[in-house]
């Protein structure tokens, strides 16, 4: 594993989440982005059609999701992310698909932030509960 992948899978560790709703702790789901693929950040309209893409293949599976921001605990770092209701092999598959590092899985309330890639392992955040933020709306990230 190189430097710059070490560096952004620790902080992948520190990611909180800002929803609108609270999600029930008795739901599985994973969270995914296409954002940054890699960790190379792209233009905002490479990363807002990406964006698009990723929806358009979450609604393929026939699932129910909703959006979500995951961001940097101070908040200086957003992504658009998905919440999907689906089992781990298919998130997984999509974070594949969309060159991430990784995705979250939220089971029995508990976070874990698994690799799209062997050479890292999955790693157990704690409760998701801890790391969500609910906002009135979700912040527009410029485009």
């Amino acid at each position: 594993m190189t430097q710059f992948t070490s560096s952004l899978w620790y902080h992948y560790q520190q990611t909180v989440f800002l929803l609108t709703q609270p999600l029930s702790p008795s739901l599985s789901f994973a969270i995914v982005t296409a954002f940054n693929p890699m960790g190379t950040t792209l233009a905002n309209c490479q990363n807002r059609l990406n964006d698009r893409m990723l929806q358009a293949k979450i609604e393929q599976l026939n699932v129910p999701y909703r959006r979500v921001i995951g961001a940097s605990a101070d908040l200086s770092h957003m992504e658009r992310s998905w919440a999907l209701f689906c089992d781990k092999q298919a998130a997984l598959a999509l974070g594949n698909h969309f060159r991430q590092l990784g995705i979250y899985f939220v089971e029995n309330g508990q976070l874990w932030l698994l690799p799209c890639h062997s050479q890292m392992e999955a790693i157990e955040l704690g409760e998701f509960s801890a790391r969500v933020q609910l906002v009135s709306e979700l912040p527009e990230l410029e485009f």
